[in-house]
């Protein structure tokens, strides 16, 4: 059985979608939640928290890896985004592809989605972020 089908994505979302309710937007009122399954069947939630000086907004998705990561939690399976304030399916950010990358090989499963589950997009890091050449830096 691949790794695709051993996870429950429906039940990951859901919990994406309950960690959107706690983000902190009042200034894009933009709302996003990330659920990062461990490969120990964890899950780690996290929320957007935004600044009035926006560039210190900390994103869903690299607050749920820092906060697992803290935790000793240090091996992920996969990861849903949701944002239930976007009427389409919303893709990490740059800066949260780089440090999913770091985490996480390509072939590691990322969901994303807006207000309409039925578009969640089912994709990998690797499709997302295809050209990481700052993985080699990993290498010995």
């Amino acid at each position: 059985m691949s790794q695709e089908t051993q996870i429950d994505r429906e039940a990951l979302m859901d919990r994406a979608f309950e960690a959107a309710e706690l983000s902190y937007s009042p200034y894009s009122h933009f709302r996003v939640g990330a659920a990062l399954l461990c490969q120990d069947g964890t899950v780690v939630t996290a929320a957007n928290i935004e600044n009035r000086s926006f560039g210190m907004t900390i994103c869903a998705e690299r607050s749920a890896i820092v906060k697992a990561h803290s935790l000793g939690r240090t091996r992920y399976t996969a990861l849903a985004v949701a944002c239930p304030d976007a009427g389409y399916p919303v893709s990490p950010c740059g800066a949260c592809r780089q440090v999913i990358s770091e985490f996480a090989g390509p072939d590691f499963p990322v969901y994303f989605t807006g207000a309409d589950r039925s578009q969640t997009v089912c994709t990998t890091i690797g499709s997302l972020f295809p050209y990481d050449a700052l993985k080699e830096l990993a290498q010995p």
